[in-house]
C-alpha cells in the first residue's frame, strides 16, 4: 500500500465514526414537553387533559418549564378522591387549568438542583400557588397530601418533565 493510500484509508477510517456519530439521520433532538409526555403511555391522561385545558401551545412554547407529571395512575386516583368522571374533569376548563399550571415551574429544574434546595423548600408554580419539597423529595401540596417522583429529569427541548405519583392539588377556592 502506498502512503497516499494508507492516508486516505486512515482518513475514512478516523472520520467514519464522527460521521456516524454526527448525521445519518439516527440523532435527534427531543420534542417539546407536550410531544415528550405525548410520546409516553403513561401520560396519556395528562396529554388529554392539557388539551383540553387548552394549554398545548403555553406548554410548547420557548420556556423553559419544569413539569411535574402526574402519571394515569395518579390521575386514576384523583379522581375517585374527588368523586369526578374522567369527561367532568375534562369538561371543566377552568379546574383544570388550576391543577394543571399548579404542576409547571418557570425554568428547568433537575432532581439534584431540587436536592439542594434548602428544606423544606418552597416550590412556585405557573398557578400562583407554591408546593413545598421536603429532604426526601417528596412534595406535599396546598391541601397536605403528598407526592413521590418516580421518574426524573425526562429532557425536553423546552425543559424537562419529572413524574410523580399524585396529582397536585392547589389551595381550594
Amino acid at each position: 500500500m502506498n502512503r497516499r493510500s494508507l492516508l486516505l484509508a486512515l482518513g475514512a477510517g478516523a472520520t467514519a465514526p464522527l460521521l456516524q456519530a454526527c448525521g445519518g439521520g439516527d440523532d435527534h433532538e427531543p420534542g417539546t414537553i407536550v410531544a415528550l409526555a405525548a410520546g409516553d403511555s403513561r401520560f396519556s391522561i395528562l396529554v388529554e387533559a392539557v388539551t383540553a385545558a387548552g394549554l398545548v401551545d403555553t406548554l410548547n412554547g420557548p420556556g423553559p418549564f419544569t413539569v411535574f407529571a402526574p402519571t394515569n395512575d395518579a390521575f386514576a386516583a384523583v379522581l375517585t378522591e374527588l368523586g369526578l368522571s374522567k369527561a367532568a374533569l375534562l369538561a371543566d376548563k377552568a379546574l383544570l387549568t388550576s391543577v394543571l399550571a399548579y404542576h409547571v415551574v418557570s425554568g428547568a429544574i433537575r432532581a439534584n438542583d431540587v436536592g439542594g434546595l434548602p428544606k423544606p423548600a418552597s416550590v412556585g408554580t405557573l398557578q400562583g400557588a407554591a408546593f413545598t419539597v421536603d429532604e426526601s423529595l417528596a412534595i406535599t401540596d396546598a391541601r397536605g397530601r403528598r407526592a413521590q417522583l418516580v421518574a426524573t429529569d425526562l429532557i425536553a427541548s423546552n425543559g424537562l418533565i419529572h413524574a410523580i405519583d399524585k396529582v397536585l392539588l392547589p389551595p381550594a377556592g
